[in-house]
């Protein structure tokens, strides 16, 4: 039995102290707090492997992120480093699936494959995965399709047309000439207002209060339109991001299933704890509740997603809620020089509450950052493109320098200059490739044919056809269920003259689609027939129709490489590509271009130069985010993750007056104060200085007198 245990702290000699005391920590609860540029993700994958490499069977390891490529990312250096314990051990048994005996050594094919074994993925995935699986034990139909956020508002909206809340609210306006009548929240509107309700598990009333407080008014009809959202969702079996989490937890609450899937894992693993809200605590108290084997890895300086209803106290409480908790705290910082830390460390070290924490780093000497004062937005534009040249110049590309600010509005002065200077760019925070529209297109038919019940996409679909209007498709729709949404039916229906051509062409694709033997055939022929009926709706519905059908024969080849249909549709629902490149084989060598971001999506990455505009009060922190201390304090860990994100030039910039109509139109303005986060002691970590320094010409004296200025005035004519 001892030789199936491989001896791995050799290849643990390159990290430093406290991180292997994370790695080779036991099985109680365990937090890391892992300060920006750490080296979290190292220090979770080492520990992953280790646990594998100690003995733990890796099919019951759960590792959970929250994206996609962060699980994959993880779990190929679990792989590497797996691979490298195995070469130094001179073990030879290999993994034997009958009796779930491990090894990591022996044939490299089988060694690479040990991740594959291990519960990778975001919280949403797995979700699904044991929904599958268990959801019968709860009540719950296992061949749900789950909505995105465009697919839930979609709902949303349909619900809230069929009550007829907007019409009879403008009805009465009209009627009763009142300036203070109000119209009914859009549907985007009404679903944050759900979201943020069932992931903060408050009262709706709480929500309305502290969130939005301009619907209060409509607070019973708002009850009466969720309650229809959750009926029609049972009634078409859909799930939304929402549902996964929730019935995950009563999973766990279950007494046949709760007991079963708390078996399935010895080790639980979570990756960016900090971003985690109340409703994925309660799951990990489910799935360990006394907290053994239990691993979170977080910084509560870094998080900054309250409005996705993230939850920093369950970081900051972790060692409260699990007794016993050991934690280790990486403090260097592999990312940045010692100043630029210096300046990030004064900036946190204001924050009311935090696990206190001082990054340092070898790396000593480097630039100090530098705090730009400018005369308006105007002189902040001309700098940054100045000092952005000037830099690439002296050796750091485009595509190593990043333009971060709080509002994606903030870039819009910035991006009018490097368009007419024709310096490219790429701007972050837009559409997810998913999200656009002849992409939803597409999957909409794969999902109907996959849940004919799902009445998102069958009104998605439908209202593509020539003639087929909303009133139409629902008849259609209803009809489809009557008869078990059997599509044969649609063969007898009398489509609009407009689509007498498509419609039998139409109802043979969805037939074909949804025959049980496509399920089973390829993925990628199947798409192909979807796209060559789509084709010709493509082009009288979009421009561009050349560049969208391009996405579309990519998104055929992705599809291609899925084992099936409702797992293609889970992975592009769950976690969507924010392009076809994010999914492709084959790199591409892209322009250089420079890299404009919102704080929040610039969150893990890192550039050699970073600048962070607009620091100033009312743009950082947000004029519309200091109504309470737990929104001022986000945002000072807003400004600490833009700060952080910088590994050798930091810039500050502040422009001191602002006007109010544009430079041009109007000379009236307002004067700024530097942001309240950068207090006495973090200036005294930058350099301050103007943008442009004042030019001096040593020119001769010339006397001043009414005589010289009349010569001066005459010497014009001459």
């Amino acid at each position: 039995m001892a030789g199936r245990f491989l001896q791995a702290d050799n290849t643990l000699s390159r990290l430093n102290g406290p991180q292997r005391e994370a790695v080779k920590h036991g099985g109680g609860p365990l937090l890391i707090v892992a300060g920006a540029g750490t080296g979290k993700t190292t220090t979770l994958a080492h520990r992953v492997a280790r646990l594998i490499a100690t003995g733990t069977d890796p099919a019951r390891v759960l590792l959970l992120t929250f994206t996609r490529r962060a699980a994959a990312e993880m779990l190929r250096r679990v792989d590497g480093i797996i691979g490298e314990m195995a070469d130094g051990s001179g073990a030879s048994s290999e993994f034997d699936e009958d009796d779930e005996a491990f090894n990591v050594s022996g044939d490299p094919d089988r060694r690479l494959s040990v991740s594959r074994k291990v519960w990778g993925g975001t919280f949403h995935a797995v979700a699904t995965r044991l929904l599958r699986r268990y959801g019968k034990s709860i009540g719950l139909s296992t061949d749900f399709t789950i909505l995105d956020r465009g697919d839930s508002e979609d709902l949303m909206g349909v619900i809230r047309g069929d009550l007829g809340f907007g019409e009879e609210k403008k009805r009465r306006s009209s009627e009763s000439h009142r300036s203070d009548e109000t119209r009914f929240p859009l549907k985007g509107t009404c679903l944050s207002i759900y979201s943020r309700a069932v992931n903060t598990q408050q009262s709706l009333q709480m929500v309305l209060q502290n969130d939005f407080p301009w619907c209060i008014e409509h607070e019973d009809p708002l009850k009466q339109l969720f309650s229809a959202y959750v009926d029609r969702k049972e009634e078409a079996s859909l799930l939304d991001y929402d549902d996964l989490l929730l019935f995950w937890r009563a999973l766990l609450r279950d007494d046949q299933s709760g007991p079963a899937i708390r078996d399935r894992f010895d080790c639980v693993l979570v990756d960016e704890y900090q971003d985690t809200n109340v409703v994925q605590a309660d799951i990990l108290r489910g799935l360990s509740p006394d907290g053994e084997g239990l691993t979170v890895v977080g910084d509560d300086a870094q998080s900054i997603y309250s409005f996705r209803a993230a939850e920093v106290r369950n970081i900051l409480d972790f060692p409260e809620q699990y007794p016993g908790t050991t934690i280790v705290k990486l403090e260097q910082n592999y990312r940045s020089s010692q100043p630029i830390l210096d300046a990030t460390n004064a900036v946190i070290a204001a924050a009311k509450r935090r696990h206190r924490k001082d990054l340092w780093s070898d790396r000593a000497q480097g630039e100090p950052p530098q705090m730009v004062l400018c005369t308006d937005e105007d002189e902040q534009t001309e700098f940054l493109v100045g000092q952005i040249l000037s830099l690439r110049e002296r050796g750091t590309p485009l595509r190593k320098q990043a333009v971060l600010f709080r509002a994606s509005h903030h870039s819009m002065s910035l991006e009018v200059e490097l368009g007419r200077r024709n310096i490219p760019f790429h701007k972050y925070g837009g559409l997810k490739f998913v999200e656009t529209a002849h992409v939803k297109d597409l999957l909409a038919f794969l999902r109907l044919a996959e849940n004919p019940r799902d009445i998102v996409s069958g009104m998605r679909v439908l209202t593509l056809l020539p003639g087929v209007g909303q009133v139409k498709a629902r008849q259609l729709l209803l009809s489809l269920g009557d008869h078990q949404g059997d599509f044969s039916h649609w063969r007898d229906a009398s489509p609009p003259k407009s689509a007498a051509d498509d419609w039998p062409l139409f109802v043979a694709l969805m037939r074909g689609l949804a025959d049980p033997r496509a399920k089973k055939g390829s993925l990628g022929d199947q798409l192909h027939r979807v796209r060559r009926f789509y084709a010709p709706l493509l082009k009288a519905k979009y421009d561009n129709a050349r560049e969208r059908e391009r996405d579309l024969e990519q998104l055929e080849v992705i599809a291609s490489r899925f084992k099936d249909r409702m797992q293609f549709i889970a992975e592009m629902t769950l976690d969507p590509p924010s392009s076809t490149h994010d999914l492709a084989s084959d790199p591409l060598l892209d322009e250089d271009h420079l890299v404009l971001s919102t704080i929040h999506s610039a969150k893990g990455l890192e550039w050699n130069a970073v600048y962070v505009i607009h620091a100033t009060d009312g743009n950082i922190p947000s004029d519309l985010a200091t109504g309470s201390t737990e929104q001022t304090e986000e945002e000072r860990r807003l400004l600490y993750v833009a700060l952080t994100r910088a590994k050798d030039h930091l810039y500050v910039t502040i422009p001191q007056r602002y006007y109010f109509h544009g430079w041009g139109k109007s000379d009236r303005h307002s004067y700024a104060q530097p942001s309240r986060f950068l207090t006495a002691d973090a200036r005294q970590q930058f350099e301050i200085r103007p943008a442009f320094a004042m030019e001096r010409h040593d020119e001769p004296h010339v006397p001043a007198s009414a005589q010289h200025v009349r010569e001066g005035i005459k010497s014009m004519w001459r």
